[in-house]
C-alpha cells in the first residue's frame, strides 16, 4: 500500500536526532485500528490489516518513503534538568499531508532501541499502550487538541516490569512531536544556528501567519494554545501527570498519556501518579505548571531575540504571566458553558467556585455533577445530586444559577442541550480503564472494545451502558495509583 510521506523534520532537521530503524518484533498481531483516522490519513485500512501493513505498524517493515528517526530533546523531569532525553523507545516514520491538508507526524512508540534508550529496553507494555489509545481517542471526542493513535500491534514478545508483560507497539499520529524540550536541548548545547532553524521550523510547521524571526510573536502563541489546552483539561477533570517539559508541545496537543487519570470525587489536590510523590502535577497545579514550563521556553527563545537585555527579559516574563490571564477566560468561558450559559455575566465566576465549593465539600463526581445540572432543567432523577447532605447550601446556589439562567432568555431546555453537547456522560473511568486493560492483558480485547466504543459518543446517553458512566467505588480511588508504564 502506498503511504505519501513527506518529510520535513528529517529535510530540514535531520540532524537532531538519531536515523535509526525500528527494531523487529517476533510475532506481530493486530490489536486496534482506527479505521477513520487511516483514512483521514489518505491510508487504506484494508491495507493497514494486511500482513504488509501490519508490518509496517509493528516496526518490521519500513514502508515506500518512510525515513525513520529518533528525536533528539531535553526535558525538565519534576523540575530537574535531564540534558539529553530523546526518543529511546520511538521511531518518526514520516510525515503524511491529510485530506484536510493539515500536515501529521506517524511515529511508532515501543518500537525498540535507540540511542536515547539509556539503558532501556526500549519496549512498550499492552495495557498502557491501549490506555493511550482509550484516553486519546476521548480527548478527540470531546475536541481536546491531541495526538491520536492509529494502531495498536501485539508483539508476541514478553516485557519485563517487574515481571514479564505482553509487549505491544502503538502508532501515535501528532500535529509534530516538537517539544518544549526539543528547544531546551538546542539552547543548552546546540549553536545558536541549530536553535534558530528549528525555532524557524516550528513556526513555518505550527504558526505560519506570525512573521518570521520573531521568537517573542511565536512564544505568546505557544502561551495561547497551552492557556486554551490546559483549560479544556481542566473542565474534563483530566490529570495529565507527567507534565515534564519533554511533554509539552509546541502545537498545543496533548502528549503522553503515561499516568493520565480523570477525577471522580472531585479533590482539586488529587493526584494519582506513581512518580510523583509530592503532587507536583496535581489537578490544580495543572496551569501554574504549564506556566513553569512555559518559562524555560522562554529561557531557549531570548538568545534569539534582538533588542537591549534586560528589555526582552521583561518582555519574555510579560509574554509567559499573560498565561495566567488567558487560561483564567477560557477556564471561564468552558465551565460557562457547563452551566448552560452563554452570554457573560458579573456573577459567573463566584457561581462556578461557589458550585466547585460545593463538589469539594460533598466529594461529588465531577462529571455527575454537570451531567445532572441538565437533568434538574428537565426534571429527571440526579443520581449524583441527590447526595447531597447540605441541602440549604445546594438549593440557594440552585436558585442562584436558575436566576442566571433565566437572564439569558431562551427556555430552560434549550440551556439542557447545551449543556449535553458540553458535559460528557462518558469518560475513560479509571476503573474501566483498568478493568479493560486487565483483560486486554489476559487475552479478552473485548472489555477494551466496548469501553473504546462508548467513549467514542461522550455526550450520548446509551441504553443498557449505564455502568458507563458511574463513578468508581471510593475504596478504589483511595487506592489508585497510575504508571508511565510505556
Amino acid at each position: 500500500m502506498r503511504w505519501p510521506f513527506d518529510n520535513t523534520f528529517v529535510r530540514d532537521l535531520g540532524w537532531l536526532g538519531a536515523r535509526v530503524e525500528p527494531v523487529p518484533v517476533r510475532s506481530p498481531e493486530l490489536l486496534a485500528l482506527n479505521e477513520e483516522l487511516a483514512a483521514e490519513l489518505g491510508l487504506d485500512p484494508a491495507g493497514l490489516r494486511s500482513p504488509e501493513g501490519v508490518a509496517v505498524l509493528a516496526g518490521n517493515a519500513l514502508a515506500e518513503g518512510s525515513e525513520p528517526i529518533a528525536q533528539a530533546y531535553a526535558g525538565h523531569q519534576f523540575g530537574q534538568l535531564t540534558p539529553v532525553l530523546g526518543d529511546g523507545r520511538a521511531h518518526l516514520l514520516g510525515e503524511v499531508v491529510d485530506t484536510h491538508g493539515r500536515r501529521r507526524d506517524i511515529a511508532l512508540k515501543g518500537s525498540g532501541r535507540t540511542p536515547f534508550s539509556r539503558g532501556g529496553d526500549g519496549r512498550a507494555v499492552t495495557g498502557p499502550v491501549l490506555r493511550e489509545y482509550l484516553v486519546s481517542e476521548f480527548m478527540h471526542a470531546v475536541h481536546v487538541p491531541t495526538t491520536r493513535s492509529l494502531a495498536a500491534v501485539a508483539t508476541g514478545e514478553r516485557v519485563l516490569r517487574g515481571r514479564p508483560l505482553p509487549g505491544a507497539v502503538l502508532t501515535r499520529v501528532a500535529a509534530s512531536h516538537l517539544r518544549v524540550g526539543t528547544l531546551v536541548l538546542l539552547a543548552t548545547r546546540g549553536s545558536r544556528e541549530q536553535l534558530a532553524d528549528a525555532v524557524e521550523h516550528v513556526r513555518a510547521r505550527h504558526y505560519p501567519d506570525l512573521p518570521p524571526h520573531d521568537p517573542m510573536a511565536l512564544l505568546s502563541a505557544v502561551v495561547e494554545r497551552q492557556a486554551r489546552l490546559v483549560a479544556r483539561w481542566m473542565s474534563l477533570g483530566f490529570i495529565h501527570g507527567v507534565m515534564n517539559t519533554d511533554n509539552m508541545t509546541l502545537s498545543g496537543e496533548t502528549i503522553d498519556y503515561g499516568p493520565c487519570a480523570f477525577l471522580d470525587a472531585y479533590d482539586p489536590e488529587t493526584f494519582f501518579s506513581s512518580v510523583d510523590s509530592t503532587g507536583r502535577y496535581r489537578y490544580s497545579a495543572q496551569p501554574s505548571m504549564a506556566m513553569w514550563g512555559l518559562a524555560r521556553l522562554a529561557e531557549c527563545l531570548l538568545p534569539l531575540a534582538v533588542g537591549e537585555p534586560d528589555a526582552l527579559m521583561t518582555e519574555a516574563q510579560e509574554r509567559v504571566e499573560a498565561f495566567a490571564g488567558i487560561h483564567d477566560q477560557w477556564w471561564l468561558d468552558n465551565f460557562r458553558i457547563k452551566l448552560g450559559l452563554v452570554r457573560v455575566g458579573a456573577e459567573d465566576r463566584e457561581l462556578v467556585e461557589d458550585l466547585l465549593g460545593i463538589a469539594t465539600a460533598e466529594t461529588l463526581d465531577f462529571t455527575g455533577l454537570f451531567r445532572d445540572l441538565a437533568r434538574v432543567l428537565r426534571r429527571e432523577p440526579t443520581p449524583t445530586l441527590d447526595r447531597i447532605e447540605d441541602v440549604p447550601r445546594w438549593e440557594e446556589w440552585r436558585e442562584r444559577w436558575l436566576v442566571r439562567l433565566d437572564g439569558e432568555g431562551k427556555p430552560v431546555w434549550s440551556s439542557a442541550d447545551i449543556m449535553d453537547e458540553s458535559n460528557p456522560v462518558h469518560i475513560p473511568r479509571n476503573h474501566l480503564v483498568e478493568e479493560a486493560l486487565a483483560a486486554a492483558h489476559a487475552g479478552d480485547l473485548a472489555p477494551f472494545e466496548q469501553l473504546l466504543e462508548v467513549i467514542r459518543s461522550p455526550f450520548a446517553e446509551q441504553e443498557g451502558l449505564e455502568r458507563y458512566a458511574e463513578p468508581a467505588d471510593p475504596a478504589f480511588t483511595r487506592g489508585y495509583v497510575t504508571y508511565c508504564g510505556t
